[in-house]
């Protein structure tokens, strides 16, 4: 029997995802010491590099396999993935493209500058805050972007402060204008929200006039983007980029291909960046460990929404009983009194006040 394969070879039949190899790479990590038992051939001869390289091999087959039984692309709405693909200076496009298709008719990004994600507070003692992502546009347009994947009781008012912390920054020293950027905030949420102002897919808050509904800032902008309740479901439903965006950020970790490829070559970008098989060793256990914390986040909302489930039957069930023993009691009051039993004797057998006995035989005419 004999091997072809040198260190190289193997290492580019890896990268390249060639998994007929698989089965070689096992033997080859296993080859050196299987030649050592050998006393003929001349087999003691192997080197000690190659006893190396077959135990870095051994962890290349394990990650290969690994990474076989996961999707193809990394799921968006994962923390290290949101931010990889939205706040990366090597993905900029990735974010333009979606700002764009966002806030289409009314802004034209060229090109964004990542600023810090973390903003203190004006006193040592004051509260920070720390986006997911914030940019400034060339046109001097401040841009925060977040994802959101478990409800908070006050998430809306959450996106208010982010906003209005990125607002009192822009204060100078001295004398000043007031003059302001504008700031948008956009927020993903992976939820539905219980708020009574989000009960569809995009909510768009800004500042306006209460009574003639015209707009008294720009400078203010907060979008709500509830994913579960986006309704296009296939890639022909998708009529523009913005779509495109949504239904990925929904679906990619499902897909077998990048769709929308071809008519958009930010999608290409997209599958590059979001391949799994080409995430580095650091990479990969950066993404694990958010995949498992999001799974967490799952099953706890899960097993609360069931909790919620099960004390709503229980109580219910609880309501249902003593409303049928209420029923019961009536009916057994009812007809005692029709026997021509006193309203005490009546409210005695059946534990019910006087009153109510009374109130029973008034309704009913019963005679004395």
């Amino acid at each position: 029997m004999s091997f072809l394969f040198d260190e190289q070879s193997c290492i580019t039949c890896f990268k390249n995802d060639d998994d007929t190899h698989i089965s070689s790479f096992i033997a080859l990590m296993y080859f050196p010491f299987l030649l050592l038992e050998r006393k003929s051939h001349n087999f003691l001869a192997v080197s000690i590099k190659k006893c190396i390289f077959a135990a870095e091999m051994q962890y290349c087959v394990h990650d290969l396999i690994k990474r076989k039984k996961m999707a193809r692309f990394i799921d968006p709405r994962v923390d290290w993935a949101f931010k990889r693909i939205f706040g990366s200076e090597d993905t900029k496009e990735c974010l333009i493209t979606f700002l764009n298709g966002l806030f289409e008719d009314e802004l034209v990004i060229k090109d964004v500058t990542f600023a810090k994600t973390e903003k203190l507070g004006l006193r040592p003692d004051d509260r920070g805050v720390v986006f997911d992502v914030y940019c400034i546009t060339n046109e001097d347009k401040h841009v925060i972007v977040e994802m959101q994947k478990k409800e908070q009781e006050y998430f809306a008012d959450r996106a208010l402060y982010y906003t209005a912390r990125a607002i009192v920054q822009q204060g100078v020293r001295g004398i000043w204008d007031y003059h302001l950027a504008p700031v948008y905030t956009v927020c993903f949420m992976d939820f539905v929200s219980s708020s009574p102002i989000l009960k569809k897919f995009r909510t768009d808050l800004v500042l306006t006039d209460l009574q003639t509904r015209q707009l008294v800032s720009d400078r203010m902008r907060i979008v709500y983007l509830q994913l579960p309740l986006f309704d296009k479901h296939t890639e022909a439903e998708c009529m523009d980029i913005f779509d495109c965006w949504i239904y990925i950020m929904k679906n990619m970790n499902m897909f077998e291909q990048m769709p929308f490829s071809e008519k958009y070559p930010v999608f290409r970008k997209l599958a590059e960046i979001g391949d799994l098989r080409k995430l580095s060793r650091e990479e990969l256990e950066l993404y694990d460990e958010d995949i498992k914390n999001m799974r967490d986040i799952y099953a706890t909302r899960k097993f609360d929404e069931k909790r919620g489930m099960e004390k709503g039957m229980a109580k219910g069930m609880e309501i249902g009983m003593a409303k049928g023993m209420e029923k019961e009691k009536l009916a057994t009051a009812h007809r005692l009194l029709s026997m021509g039993l006193s309203d005490e004797q009546v409210s005695t057998v059946t534990e019910l006040p006087l009153k109510e006995i009374q109130k029973l035989k008034e309704q009913n005419s019963f005679t004395s």
